[in-house]
């Protein structure tokens, strides 16, 4: 790998090249996107996906990621990343706290403007599971619709994209079946980055790669409100190119179809799980943040 200062320059300069005219840096070198996944479910049959926390995920191929940022958006970090995915011509899913998008218009409409998926992370970042249910329920509702009407201008009874990302990955089987009865889908992660944790771009970059290369790709959990998250996608992008990685996007479908599902292997263990009742607190993933 080049050295990754070196590399933080060229890529920001193809950014900047990006911003003047997107199609001088969505040539062949580009990662762009390989296939689109659109994805929808009957009311009652929403699954919930991410071999973090769920026995199952996205019938992804091997080396196919999903690109997916929590928590923003935020002035200054998701800014930076957007114009990282600009210049790669890559598209990512977007969940977002409800109330930093009702603070950031701007940059939720600029998500949705270039094609990237609003998806919902509640509206506090409270842990979900652990609140009454009715409160819960509440803040995921408002959360619903702080994200459209930032994103979009208005917001329906359900939210455009019927996809919904645990804070902290706290659920609960009763919100998760009431999720499931209106058609929302669940995402955990396959790989994170434990960017919660603060470390530089250069170490969060090696962290990264080498748990896609062990997990041969998959969902990806990083949060778009991080500087060293936004300092390191733009090489991130460049390393999935060069490794041979390809960026699935998904989105909405109008009407619902079967959604490719793979089962976890043998012997799966909820890592999450673990995680949540002591058994690792130090790294409790997703957790609230003071930014926030």
């Amino acid at each position: 790998m080049k050295n990754f200062s070196a590399m933080a320059r060229s890529a920001l300069l193809l950014c900047a090249l990006a911003s003047a005219s997107p199609a001088l840096a969505c040539g062949p070198d580009a990662l762009g996107v390989a296939r689109v996944l659109t994805l929808a479910a009957k009311p009652g049959e929403a699954p919930a996906v991410g071999l973090k926390s769920y026995p199952q995920t996205l019938d992804l191929k091997p080396r196919e990621v999903v690109l997916t940022f929590d928590d923003g958006p935020l002035p200054g970090p998701t800014t930076r990343i957007l114009d990282a995915l600009d210049a790669q011509c890559v598209k990512a899913t977007f969940f977002l706290i409800g109330r930093n998008a009702q603070a950031n218009p701007r940059l939720a409409r600029r998500e949705a403007q270039a094609g990237h998926t609003i998806a919902h992370h509640s509206f506090s970042h409270r842990l979900m599971g652990r609140l009454a249910e009715a409160v819960a329920r509440e803040d995921i509702d408002k959360g619903f619709r702080a994200d459209d009407l930032a994103a979009f201008g208005t917001a329906g009874e359900q939210p455009r994209a019927p996809f919904f990302r645990y804070p902290g990955f706290v659920d609960s089987p009763q919100l998760n079946a009431w999720l499931a009865s209106r058609g929302v889908i669940v995402f955990g992660a396959d790989v994170w980055a434990s960017d919660w944790e603060k470390m530089t771009p250069q170490e969060e970059l090696d962290r990264t790669l080498a748990r896609l290369e062990a997990s041969n790709g998959g969902i990806l959990l990083l949060h778009d409100i991080k500087a060293q998250t936004a300092a390191m996608v733009p090489e991130l992008l460049v390393e999935l190119k060069r490794r041979g990685f390809s960026i699935v996007h998904v989105k909405p479908r109008e009407t619902p179809a079967p959604i490719p599902l793979r089962a976890a292997p043998p012997g799966w263990k909820s890592e999450t799980a673990a995680i949540l009742a002591g058994a690792a607190k130090k790294a409790v993933p997703d957790r609230p943040h003071s930014a926030q």
